[in-house]
């Protein structure tokens, strides 16, 4: 048996097998050792079965993963040495004594030869592989980043063959490695022109590699750096990570200063850096000691340099509140002061989005985390009462003070609901916008709203846009001097439009309240106009506020360049489904009108009555009201222009006659007021009628009809028309109403009506017949009576109805009541 001398000197050029042997010397105890001998068989089946795989028609992955499973096995049998006691229970005879009792001392004394035969079979594998790299430049080596971290620690053991195998090792993976990465041509140009056909470096280069490998860890992770592929440079950075927690102090000390040389260059090439940020999370977790902690922080420092979005959002994926260590992974990660913007601008990204807010499906969460709801806001703004009073994010902070403004203001809106879906109070947004105030010179606006206690009610759910207006009225008070840039910002966002449209409510109230303190009305045009558009905006809330805004600047409405277009706007929102929205534009379009030029208001007149007419028919009693007065101060407002008047008035005639019935007495009120302010206007003898003494609604009618068969003759077909659409209004006064005027502009223009239109006249009236109400079913038995005598006696002879229109314009009477009157009430009209 060789010595332990010669043991150690085994030439490398052996193959695998005759490596295994020569590096131990077991063969000739084989016989006494069958397990060995059966190991060595099992290895050599193993072998068949690789090359068997490689010539068969296997599925690739299928094949792939086999061979994987029985190289694994291969090494796991290699490197199986029988323990001391079993080495003891071998060789029985005579003749192994010596060599057993030589074994078991050299095993007893040191355990190094297990270090060095693995790094001398390795080094035989990986010499082996790099000459095979010349035939296939694109061979999967995945894992090299691990074995490179395992060589690279031991290229500095005391163990002076042990250094030199493991170096020898490097030289040859880093071959590898840099084969992996070169293109085929590139590498077959390179085989040409230097005439080197092994692919493997000059002795020379290679002795010189090894030296740089033994004397200089910088030379190593510069090495490793540059030539591994960001996969496999990860699997070197996750191994060497791993192995900070190793029992041995030096082999911790020696991978802690490997990791962090090897991220001061190359962090940029690391992948699945969350996975790495979580694991050292879970490290600090364990009480690692002082040095080991300090390195994991260091860790977070450098990666933040060249992934700072990673990094933030994984520390961002934890339970909040934070706990020390995740508060001391925050320091770190603000410790790299040039990383500043990057790590606020990715916060600002977090705070985009909506605390407790669900998510739609798994794949749409960006990583699983612990709960399916979107807790990072919460947790961003706790991050920034840690990031932002360090002093090296000043500038940054000036930089972004807009944006981080308007986030926390909206994530303080958010946080007043989400105190309802949880246990405890979160206020972190309200803490860092109070950081940020006095991180950026506010500390007397944070005082006034501490005065005004402003910071309390932030915790209560009602009035939160009150408190909303305190912030940006006190910051305004004390002309804080990060105003343009704000403005300037604030615009941006109402341009661009909000993400959600609640945001809306809190951009419109901070933007009216810095424009009220800084600027004069009108404001700027380029101002006027999102206050235009905010009044059709889909949020109701944001609707009111832009024209409680518009309707302040009555006074000087006439300086407002394309007031037009902000009227229009107005009459636009008439029709919002909001009834709150429709008020205030009926209020702020009358409070407006009354300070306009009159030539801009006449030009506006008829598209603002028309604007009218279909809310005097709305739903809401309140609308219903108000749109029939402001249409009465219209036509007050038009009387000098009588032209425009006689269009106005009837177009809005029906509603206004059919009202008079309302069962709101506010609408009623409202038909009587504006119906007088039109016989006013156009000299009916009506006003006495809608008093309340003398008020009786068919009495009205029939006067009003009257009135029209003098005036305005050539409306009553379209006062018809307009009355016909009431008969099936599901109000039932609406109903009797439309009956009994229908029966009497018909009767009052049965001169100016065809057959065909009485046939259509009867046809809309017949339903109303069966109606569910007996008055309305005797008043349309009544009136249908009258259509059908009226068609008898027309024609469908254009000749003769012109003749008779002409001999009524000739003879007018008046009409009588149709609906079973007292005698005496008759003869009185």
């Amino acid at each position: 048996m060789k010595t332990r001398k010669n043991l150690r000197h085994s030439k490398d050029k052996e193959t695998g097998l005759q490596t295994l042997q020569s590096s131990v010397k077991w063969h000739h105890i084989v016989n006494s050792a069958p397990s060995l001998w059966d190991a060595i068989s099992r290895l050599l089946s193993d072998q068949a079965m690789v090359l068997s795989l490689n010539s068969s028609f296997v599925d690739p992955l299928l094949q792939f993963e086999s061979q994987l499973n029985i190289i694994e096995s291969s090494f796991k049998m290699v490197f199986a040495i029988p323990s001391l006691e079993k080495v003891r229970e071998m060789g029985t005879s005579e003749d192994d004594k010596e060599d057993l009792e030589d074994m078991i001392i050299w095993m007893n004394e040191d355990t190094s030869y297990l270090q060095e035969r693995v790094m001398m079979i390795i080094s035989s594998v990986l010499s082996f592989a790099s000459k095979k790299v010349k035939r296939y430049a694109s061979i999967d080596a995945p894992c090299l980043g691990v074995l490179a971290a395992e060589l690279s620690l031991l290229c500095f053991h005391n163990d002076p063959l042990i250094t030199h195998q493991a170096s020898l090792g490097m030289c040859y993976l880093l071959w590898i490695a840099k084969c992996q990465n070169a293109d085929i041509e590139e590498i077959k140009s390179t085989m040409c022109n230097s005439g080197n056909h092994g692919l493997l470096p000059v002795p020379s280069d290679t002795e010189f590699l090894l030296m740089d490998l033994q004397q200089d860890k910088t030379k190593i992770t510069q090495y490793v750096g540059q030539t591994l592929k960001p996969s496999l440079l990860t699997d070197f950075v996750w191994s060497l990570l791993m192995r900070l927690s190793s029992s041995n102090c030096v082999t911790a000390f020696e991978a802690s200063t490997m990791l962090k040389m090897t991220l001061e260059y190359h962090a940029h090439k690391v992948t699945m850096v969350s996975k790495i940020v979580d694991a050292i999370y879970k490290q600090l977790c364990e009480h690692s000691s002082h040095v080991m902690r300090h390195t994991l922080l260091r860790v977070i420092t450098l990666l933040i340099r060249s992934s700072p979005k990673k990094v933030i959002f994984q520390l961002m994926d934890y339970p909040i509140p934070a706990d020390n260590t995740l508060l001391l992974m925050w320091q770190a990660a603000g410790s790299e002061s040039r990383m500043a913007p990057h790590v606020l601008k990715t916060i600002l990204l977090i705070l985009k989005g909506k605390p407790g807010e669900m998510q739609d499906s798994l794949m749409e969460r960006r990583r699983f985390s612990l709960d399916t709801t979107n807790m990072m806001p919460v947790a961003a703004s706790q991050a920034l009462c840690t990031l932002l009073p360090i002093s090296s994010y000043k500038r940054a902070v000036a930089e972004f003070f807009p944006q981080l403004l308007m986030a926390l203001m909206l994530q303080l809106f958010y946080s007043s609901d989400l105190r309802l879906m949880i246990k405890d109070r979160l206020f972190y947004a309200r803490d860092a916008l109070r950081v940020l105030l006095n991180c950026s010179g506010l500390q007397k606006v944070d005082m006034a709203l501490k005065k005004k206690n402003c910071w309390n009610q932030f915790s209560q759910v009602l009035s939160h846009h009150h408190r909303v207006y305190l912030v940006a009225k006190t910051l305004s008070d004390y002309n804080f001097p990060q105003f343009p840039e704000t403005l300037h910002y604030l615009y941006k966002l109402s341009v661009e439009g909000p993400r959600r449209s609640e945001d809306s409510v809190i951009i419109v109230i901070f933007f009216t309240e810095l424009l009220n303190n800084f600027f004069k009305d009108p404001f700027p045009e380029e101002f006027l106009v999102l206050f235009r558009n905010w009044v059709n905006d889909p949020n109701p809330a944001v609707s009111k506020l832009s024209l409680q805004k518009i309707a302040s600047m009555a006074p000087v409405i006439n300086k407002v360049e394309n007031v037009r277009s902000l009227l229009i706007s107005i009459l636009d929102a008439f029709f919002s489904k909001d009834k709150t929205v429709i008020i205030w534009a009926l209020l702020t379009l009358r409070k407006l009108l009354g300070k306009l030029n009159k030539v801009t208001y006449s030009s506006l007149s008829t598209r603002i009555a028309s604007s009218y007419y279909p809310l005097m028919d709305h739903s809401n009693g309140g609308i219903r009201s108000m749109a029939i007065y402001h249409f009465g101060e219209l036509l007050k407002d038009m009387s000098p222009y009588p032209w425009i008047l006689n269009d106005m008035v009837t177009g809005g005639l029906v509603p206004l006659i059919l009202f008079l019935e309302d069962t709101e007495i506010r609408v009623a009120k409202a038909c009587k007021y504006t119906l007088k302010i039109c016989a006013s206007e156009l000299n009916w003898s009506t006003s006495y009628l809608l008093k309340d003494k003398h008020h009786n609604f068919e009495l009205v009618v029939l006067n009003i009809c009257n009135n029209l068969l003098i005036s305005h003759e050539s409306y009553i077909t379209n006062l018809i028309s307009d009355t016909l659409g009431f008969l099936r209004s599901s109000r039932i006064y609406l109903r009797r109403a439309s009956v009994i005027l229908i029966g009497y502009l018909t009767k009052l223009g049965s001169h100016l009506l065809l057959r065909e239109e009485i046939e259509v006249m009867l046809d809309a009236i017949d339903p109303v017949l069966r109606d569910e109400d007996p008055v309305i079913r005797e008043l349309a038995e009544i009136t249908y009576r009258d259509f059908k005598e009226m068609s008898l006696k027309l024609t469908s002879s254009n000749f003769k109805q012109i003749f008779r229109r002409l001999f009524s314009l000739i003879y007018l009477k008046k009409l009588k009541p149709l609906y079973n009157w007292p005698d005496n009430l008759a003869d009185s009209l």
